[in-house]
């Protein structure tokens, strides 16, 4: 029988003849080497570049800021108001970003719209766009809040098991 004829297993049975510890090593790893690709729009775009500063410092937690591009983050953190022309740009960057991938919604603006989401061309929130994990309030949020957002992304990893994270139908 030729190799190409083989049958290749998917990763969601695999998964669980994969050890315990297996799974905590895989989820270690993937929690705490986030790279970030931040699409900043407006004034919480600022309060995410304190938070990378060194002040506030969210690599000790295992972010490192600002990936080359979306094809080599893991996280991408929408900062500000997501106009409805805009909305294709940040679908396009988050089709571009490698499985696993998450999204952190940072601030009103990109939350709900904000103080703008009665405009004619703002969009009412970025998870109309694009799936989100952690939403984090304020308006402009401080950098502690994103702080906080993180550890609360990092949780969510830990407990993830890679059938829930590669099932065909959570991409849908």
């Amino acid at each position: 029988m030729p190799v190409n004829d083989l049958p290749m297993p998917t990763v969601g049975p695999v998964s669980r003849l994969a050890p315990k510890p297996m799974k905590f090593v895989l989820n270690w790893g993937r929690r705490y080497s986030l790279w970030v690709f931040n699409f900043g729009l407006a004034c919480c775009a600022i309060e995410f570049i304190a938070t990378s500063m060194s002040r506030h410092d969210f690599i000790r937690f295992g972010v490192i800021p600002f990936a080359n591009g979306p094809r080599q983050a893991d996280l991408m953190i929408v900062s500000g108001t997501v106009t409805d022309k805009m909305a294709p740009a940040v679908r396009r960057l988050y089709e571009q970003m490698p499985d696993p991938k998450y999204v952190i919604s940072f601030g009103a603006c990109s939350n709900s719209g904000g103080p703008y989401w009665d405009s004619y061309c703002v969009t009412k929130g970025v998870d109309q766009i694009i799936p989100v994990d952690v939403y984090v309030p304020g308006c402009p949020p401080r950098p502690e809040a994103l702080l906080h957002g993180i550890m609360k992304l990092q949780e969510k990893i830990a407990g993830e098991t890679l059938e829930d994270r590669y099932r065909p139908e959570a991409h849908a």
